[in-house]
């Protein structure tokens, strides 16, 4: 908006403060209606206001008084101030906010806090019977009377494990006629395994010893194999034959290529020999 030389300068006055009541309300009337001439004044102020700091109040002497009114009593009359309309304000329109229906909130959140209670509880209960068992099981004598549980004694029973009945034992000392033990035989007489245990018996230097089952029951020696370069020889052969045989049969070794009889048929006369003995009963057997 464009303004005058006289709204110009009513802003100024209006800045310095040299304006009577009048002035200064209808400047701050238009002020109020119009934004851009109160930017005019702000303006005005901001460029006297460090000139008011600038300077002093100084006290005018009485002659200016008399000479400013006898200037006005010889000026033209000024034509009266005639302020700009004010702009109508148009009217604004208000729409009114639709009207919500909150009833389906007001019922989720009534929902919400009865299932927060209904949790609450639950979880109380739940708790209480958690704080319950563990007295029962750890202290239950700070339960009361009527609801203490009862001691329970449980037996137990423990079953040893039956330890299995020894068997017996036989025991063959297997050396030359008149001569001092060469070999002993062990045989076990429920598994009927053997084990062969060297004693006096020397190295053959390229040759092998072999033992051999002799009885009147078979047709012939039958090979138990060859007995090891080392302390103690097992087998486990016996097994196939009959405890009357087994027990009723003399043992005997000969002396073979090594690695044994080619054709399981000795090929030396017996050069070692013995029949088993029984040296530990069996626990079924009765007491004789």
């Amino acid at each position: 908006m464009t303004y005058s030389e006289d709204h110009i300068a009513l802003a100024a006055e209006y800045a310095l403060g040299t304006l009577d009541a009048d002035e200064r309300a209808q400047v701050e009337t238009m002020m109020a209606i119009d934004r851009d001439f109160t930017a005019i004044v702000q303006a005005w102020e901001f460029r006297l206001g460090v000139l008011n700091q600038m300077v002093g109040s100084v006290e005018p002497r009485p002659i200016v008084w008399e000479n400013i009114k006898a200037a006005i009593e010889h000026s033209e009359p000024q034509a009266p101030l005639v302020l700009p309309e004010a702009a109508p304000v148009a009217s604004v329109a208000v729409e009114q906010a639709p009207v919500v229906d909150n009833s389906n909130v007001i019922q989720l959140s009534n929902r919400f806090r009865r299932w927060r209670s209904i949790a609450m509880t639950a979880s109380a209960i739940a708790a209480a019977l958690v704080a319950m068992l563990a007295i029962e099981v750890y202290q239950p004598a700070l339960l009361p009377e009527g609801i203490r549980p009862k001691p329970r004694t449980q037996v137990v029973e423990v079953k040893t494990p039956s330890t299995a009945a020894p068997s017996a034992q036989y025991v063959a000392v297997l050396q030359a006629q008149g001569g001092s033990p060469a070999f002993i035989l062990t045989v076990d007489g429920a598994t009927r395994n053997f084990t062969v245990r060297r004693v006096g018996a020397a190295a053959e230097p390229g040759k092998s010893y072999e033992l051999w089952l002799i009885s009147d029951k078979l047709p012939r020696p039958r090979s138990l194999g060859v007995i090891g370069g080392g302390d103690f020889t097992t087998r486990a052969v016996l097994a196939s034959y009959d405890s009357d045989v087994v027990n009723g049969a003399t043992y005997a070794v000969t002396i073979e290529q090594p690695g044994g009889s080619p054709d399981g048929n000795p090929h030396s006369a017996p050069v070692y020999a013995g029949k088993l003995i029984e040296t530990v009963p069996s626990a079924s057997q009765p007491p004789r």
